[in-house]
């Protein structure tokens, strides 16, 4: 797996496990596998999980079985197993309207501890289009205060991106590490609330996400923190900043990953459609 960042590492660690735990109890062991079980498998995740959460799933399981055939652990063939197709752009973005992320940053209650972290952290996302992962990466050598910057290792790139530290999010920042952060020598930026004191997950992150959005009833059943990164794309698109800045401050190699983000930007789309041809004469 060499090439890949240590979050993806963990990712195909733990759906192999996933995977062996589940089939190598019913074949007896890897080289007896077959077709038959790995149609089981995946006969049984289906019933517990969505479409695009197979798609992904058969995806590490294939990356597995690649492995072992060329090892010589299975058959041949088998890592050749059919899943569902992925349409490009099936979905829509995931963006979170701005009013509503205003309304869910104030409807966190900010008297304890845990919401002076959870407030910092989604604050930061929103104005900086950060991703949960990138979150649980900060330490605190990651806010350079004479600087007024903050720096963010970026997972996907494995790239350094250096932002500018607003007045606001320092303002955040400093109520957090003055109010809300425990008094430890660990060098994380965020911590988990409960002994013993560590890193914050970015699965934690997604769990407090969802515990807020809910408290807020706000209409938020549907999104994610990553809706958070796309709101803060589609407002700097409203703000008419170019695709290429946009994908800079989001860590993206490619204009096409960030070009996903103008499928919502309806106005834009229309500016630059061209006429059907023979369209008025149609209605004559």
């Amino acid at each position: 797996m060499r090439g890949l960042a240590s979050v993806t590492v963990k990712q195909h660690e733990w759906y192999a496990r996933l995977f062996l735990d589940a089939v190598v109890p019913t074949s007896g062991c890897l080289a007896n596998l077959s077709a038959a079980d790995i149609e089981r498998f995946f006969a049984e995740q289906s019933r517990r999980r969505c479409r695009r959460s197979i798609i992904d799933l058969a995806g590490y399981v294939r990356v597995l079985l690649r492995f072992c055939v060329e090892r010589g652990e299975v058959a041949p063939g088998l890592e050749a197993f059919d899943i569902p197709r992925r349409y490009c752009d099936e979905l829509p973005p995931r963006a979170i309207p701005w009013t509503l992320v205003e309304q869910l940053l104030e409807s966190i209650d900010r008297s304890t501890p845990i919401g002076l972290r959870d407030h910092a952290i989604f604050f930061l996302m929103a104005h900086y289009g950060l991703r949960t992962g990138e979150m649980s990466a900060l330490t605190l050598d990651s806010i350079d205060w004479q600087a007024r910057t903050l720096r963010v290792g970026q997972n996907k790139t494995r790239s350094i991106l250096i932002l500018p530290l607003t007045d606001p999010a320092a303002k955040v920042l400093q109520r957090y590490l003055r109010d809300g952060r425990p008094t430890t020598e660990r060098p994380e930026l965020f911590l988990r609330s409960l002994a013993p004191v560590g890193a914050l997950t970015h699965g934690a992150i997604a769990c407090a996400f969802r515990r807020h959005a809910t408290r807020s009833g706000l209409p938020l059943s549907d999104a994610s923190p990553y809706g958070l990164r796309h709101g803060f794309a589609m407002r700097l698109l409203d703000r008419n900043v170019g695709v290429k800045v946009i994908g800079d401050l989001l860590g993206h190699r490619s204009l096409e990953a960030t070009s996903a983000y103008l499928r919502l930007q309806i106005d834009s789309l229309r500016n630059v459609a061209l006429p059907l041809p023979g369209g008025d004469h149609a209605r004559q």
